[in-house]
């Protein structure tokens, strides 16, 4: 049987013309509100998967506008000095250094002044500064080391200013460590990309893995995983395997990628043979007296003290800080009631990682707690349960450099550890960060800074009586891959922590001053750094 049209039913159903034209108004009506449901239907699909992604246009925020001041105010003091020839650039050799008002007697406690003009090869003055430098007096038979102060006139002259802390024959080192232009080089060449890094995640499919492409920035069209920290913006993304979900990322690993932004000339400039040449050779020792001087009472270490520059100084290897009174806590007893019912958050690199070792050596109550991790850099544990001491070191987040594999399974940021610290006044926090971020643009690391400064902030807010210590990046090899981990990437990131955390109530360990004392020039310092590291943290403490 054939079903009657719609118009036959109108036809033969409708009595009134009027009745039938309001009918049809209405079904025009709906039609036209099918269609424009559909069409907004076909648009909001395309619009949620598009080719390409949406950019926004934003505003930028409070920390972005602070980097770019900090990026602004670094770049002022560093001379953009394009480099032509080796002959216009500082040589150690022809420099020429003298004492400023010289002394027949040297008492302790004075101040060595030295006046240093740089000279090119041609022995023609520079007319500009920016070398990067460093300075240090020792007395090798007393075990003992300070570094100095250098000021930069900006007119090819310096003044280097030593305190004559201890008595006995001292000896002057000057180091040019790169001259004006490679500084220059090293800069532009740090700040022009992140892919000096090629960082490698593994994902978990079924009992299988797969590997794929990871990094803080990806110039890819390819589908990513984007790692995401809404609050503090910070971002680390990897390109999204086939038919995985980037849920199932747990492992990470790094290699060199064997970019470099320097010319040939540059890499020249910048090769081991030019790299940490003495200026003051021949500079005999001076004799420094101990002239009846008694030594002023300072207070102890506490909290919130100022770290100057120098420092302190090393003497028969033990550290003395310039600014308070340390008390040297060798015996293990005595350790043992400092760190009594204390609980001791560790966080950042190996550099800290090494206290744990320290600690486990020297304090056998405390044991190691198997926390279910894997490899090198896996979340450490020591605990003593009959004192109650909690003692963790864990890894900080992305930018993390190294071959070896590493869990990303529980990668977090050190503000989002902060974040889950109560606090008390048995807590104590110690945070290190630098040396995996020297082969980066700077504007990561200063970010990574500002928002440990908000994250401590926050913590000193809701827990005034939490102990928080920073310590400074070390030195490391002066021969390693100057643009890549090279010292002159990690001072001006120590000078920029400095100035950062400058307002904060927090205790300082200047592991950069520290390590130039005691000329460690390697990555990870010997024990007798670390243990004087470590009673420097004590006495904060306890």
């Amino acid at each position: 049987m054939q079903t009657p049209s719609l118009f036959f039913w109108i036809r033969h159903t409708m009595p009134s013309s009027v009745t039938i034209c309001k009918i049809l108004l209405f079904l025009m009506l709906v039609l036209t509100a099918y269609i424009i449901f559909m069409a907004s239907e076909n648009f909001s699909k395309k619009s949620s998967c598009p080719e390409t992604p949406l950019k926004t246009i934003t505003e930028p925020t409070e920390t972005d506008l602070r980097i770019k001041k900090i990026i602004e105010q670094v770049d002022r003091q560093i001379p953009h000095r394009p480099f032509s020839h080796v002959n216009t650039t500082t040589s150690a050799t022809h420099s020429v250094t003298k004492i400023i008002n010289p002394k027949t007697t040297y008492c302790r406690g004075d101040q060595l002044d030295i006046l240093l003009e740089v000279r090119d090869y041609l022995e023609h003055r520079k007319q500009y500064g920016g070398d990067f430098l460093r300075a240090r007096i020792s007395s090798p038979k007393l075990m003992t080391g300070a570094s100095g102060q250098i000021t930069d006139f900006n007119n090819g002259t310096y003044h280097v200013s030593f305190t004559l802390f201890w008595a006995g024959k001292v000896s002057v080192s000057l180091l040019l460590i790169h001259p004006s232009e490679g500084a220059s080089a090293l800069w532009r060449a740090r700040n022009r990309g992140y892919d000096k890094v090629i960082f490698t995640g593994q994902f978990a499919n079924g009992t299988s893995q797969v590997f794929s492409e990871c990094g803080l920035v990806l110039n890819t069209s390819a589908e990513l995983c984007q790692y995401l920290d809404h609050r503090d913006q910070e971002a680390f993304y990897c390109v999204k395997p086939q038919r995985v979900s980037c849920d199932a990322l747990t492992h990470m690993k790094t290699r060199s990628s064997g970019v470099s932004y320097l010319s040939i000339k540059e890499k020249n400039l910048l090769r081991k043979s030019n790299v940490g040449i003495e200026i003051m050779r021949g500079f005999e020792p001076i004799t420094v007296s101990q002239c009846n001087n008694v030594e002023t009472m300072r207070e102890k270490c506490q909290i919130g003290m100022k770290s100057p520059i120098p420092s302190g100084y090393s003497l028969q290897g033990k550290w003395n800080p310039a600014f308070c009174k340390l008390t040297q806590l060798s015996n293990v007893d005595v350790i043992n009631d400092c760190l009594k019912g204390k609980l001791i958050y560790l966080m950042g690199d190996s550099t800290l990682r090494q206290w744990m070792d320290y600690f486990s050596k020297f304090v056998k109550t405390l044991k190691y707690f198997d926390h279910h991790g894997s490899g090198a850099f896996k979340k450490y544990i020591l605990l003593d349960p009959e004192r109650h001491i909690h003692m963790q070191w864990k890894k900080h987040g992305p930018p993390f450099v190294t071959n070896k594999l590493y869990s990303f399974k529980n990668n977090e940021y050190i503000t989002r550890e902060i974040d889950r610290v109560a606090g008390d006044r048995n807590t104590a926090i110690v945070i290190t960060l630098g040396q995996h971020f020297r082969l980066f643009p700077v504007d990561i690391f200063i970010r990574r800074v500002i928002n440990i400064q908000k994250a401590i902030r926050r913590l000193l807010l809701r827990s005034p009586d939490t102990k928080v210590i920073l310590k400074a990046e070390n030195i490391r090899e002066l021969h390693n891959e100057a643009e890549q981990v090279g010292d002159f990437h990690g001072y001006i990131q120590y000078l920029i922590m400095r100035d950062i955390f400058q307002d904060l109530n927090v205790g300082i360990i200047d592991a950069w001053d520290m390590t130039i004392a005691y000329d460690s020039r390697i990555l990870h310092p010997p024990n007798n750094v670390i243990e004087n590291q470590i009673n420097m943290f004590l006495n904060y403490i306890c």
